[in-house]
């Protein structure tokens, strides 16, 4: 078993927990709060021992703000194991950046004009003025803040750090085109949101969502029925999706390419006597896809409940706020503070607080990693592991700036595996385009899921019959690796 005998992994935090006595840089969502919205240091004190002890017969004792109607979620998944692939305490991410480092400014300033330019279609990013903007404000910046963050484009801005990911339309082609589905199709338009929505922009609003608080405005949406176009449709994609569904989707796809698109490391590719279905098929693929998302999820509770507890993006731009306003000291980065994302922010909605997609913010445990992100990484490394990723995409499209309709693709070619890639980005990015992540929830939750992907194919790779060198795949840095007999080596070209 690829987790067999190994030991838990050294953590290593940036030590904003301890280096805090109010707990400014720490999650503390439910829990009772001041009026500046940070957390009474009782109750983060008995919060932090409950989750370090583990003791199931605790959780009913930890501590609620006297109005809380939401409950946190699942903390107790923190200490769940599986038998198969690599145990969830076993692995570690690097640390994010600390609280008021350089890298933290940039992370949120790109926080901010990812909310300044929600409702910019795709299609207008090369000439839209707002993107320009944005550019040019995050280029300012001492820390990078993207993908080749020092020559950005605006062809590349917000996008994740794939290869696939800079390739072709900012959107996969798995969120675009027609889904086989058994004895139907899916279509992937849906109603969006309207544009100019924006929550948690008011101070009261904002500190009752960190009470606990259910939301007291509802999200308006379109007549008309979309594609995704916009980082507004994006967010609220994956605000709504359970979390395999995408990869389903992909998979269910590129089944319907044919017998090409399966890796060529597929034994049944090619043979005239018999095919994959329960081995190297349909329902291996399904089967693996949901015990991998679950696996990389334990992995990503553990990371945020007992490792890191870093705070959401909401709060931070609370910090922001009552920063600039006097009412609060931070000592935050003053690149973020003299930043145009956050005045461009404060004459758009009278406030410094972080404009966030969603009526009820941020969900209600720790920000780091973001275990969308780990769920991606985690599916797409199955889905490589599955099909060819040099097959190119027939007929790929990309949604007209409306996104009223899909439109024939004719930029560079787009293969499997840069798509797949990019729907793991797609769909870890798109949190935060809602603002309820940062970019290195996103990229390292992806980096942890593509480890419990790994060690999930390890073990399996030594529980098939059939003559099968292992499974070859491209990990989200461009490495080749071969997975056999439960064990994983680079490939050289």
């Amino acid at each position: 078993m690829a987790g067999l005998n190994r030991p838990p992994a050294d953590q290593v935090t940036t030590g904003d927990e301890e280096r805090y006595p109010d707990r400014r840089a720490s999650f503390s969502k439910t829990l009772p709060h001041n009026q500046w919205g940070e957390v009474r240091l009782d109750s983060y004190r008995l919060f932090v021992e409950i989750l370090s002890q583990g003791d199931p017969n605790r959780f009913s004792e930890m501590p609620r703000s006297y109005d809380a109607e939401l409950r946190l979620h699942n903390p107790q998944a923190a200490y769940a194991y599986d038998l198969a692939g690599i145990d969830s305490h076993s692995t570690a991410i690097d640390w994010p950046p600390p609280f008021a480092s350089p890298g933290m400014a940039t992370e949120m300033a790109e926080l901010y004009w990812m909310a300044l330019t929600r409702d910019v279609s795709y299609r207008e990013y090369d000439s839209h003025p707002l993107i320009a903007a944005g550019l040019n404000d995050l280029q300012a910046f001492t820390s990078p803040a993207g993908p080749g963050a020092e020559k950005l484009t605006p062809l590349t801005v917000f996008r994740g750090e794939t290869n696939g990911d800079l390739t072709g339309p900012y959107i996969s082609q798995f969120l675009w085109q027609p889904i086989p589905f058994g004895a139907t199709t899916l279509d992937q338009r849906e109603k969006y949101p309207v544009p100019a929505q924006n929550f948690l922009i008011d101070s009261e609003e904002w500190l009752a969502c960190q009470q606990g608080s259910k939301a007291k405005r509802t999200m308006v949406l379109d007549s008309e029925r979309r594609y995704i176009r916009s980082s507004r449709d994006l967010a609220e994609f994956v605000r709504r999706i359970f979390s395999i569904q995408p990869y389903l989707n992909a998979a269910m796809l590129m089944l319907n390419f044919g017998e090409d698109a399966l890796t060529p490391c597929n034994p049944y590719r090619g043979s005239k006597t018999d095919f994959g279905d329960l081995t190297f098929g349909g329902k291996n693929i399904v089967a693996l896809l949901g015990q991998a998302a679950l696996v990389a999820e334990k992995a990503a509770w553990y990371e945020k409940c007992l490792v890191h507890r870093r705070l959401r993006p909401e709060v931070f731009g609370a910090r922001v706020h009552y920063e600039l306003s006097g009412a609060k000291f931070y000592h935050l980065f003053p690149e973020l503070l003299r930043s145009r994302a956050v005045s461009q922010t404060k004459i758009a909605n009278g406030t410094s607080l972080l404009p966030v997609a969603y009526p009820e913010g941020s969900p209600t445990h720790p920000s780091y990693p973001s275990a969308h992100a780990t769920v991606a990484g985690a599916c797409a490394t199955v889905l490589k592991a599955f099909f060819n990723e040099e097959f190119l995409i027939p007929n790929a499209v990309h949604a007209s700036r409306d996104g009223m309709s899909l439109e024939p693709w004719s930029g560079s070619q787009v293969k499997l595996g840069g798509e797949i890639d990019k729907l793991a980005g797609n769909i870890s990015f798109g949190r935060n385009a809602a603002g309820v992540h940062y970019r290195s929830d996103s990229a390292q939750g992806l980096l942890l899921g593509e480890m419990h992907g790994i060690g999930l194919l390890c073990d399996y790779s030594r529980t098939y019959r059939e003559r099968f060198d292992g499974f070859g795949l491209s990990r989200f840095d461009g490495r080749k690796i071969r997975i056999s007999g439960g064990a994983v080596k680079e490939v050289h070209a």
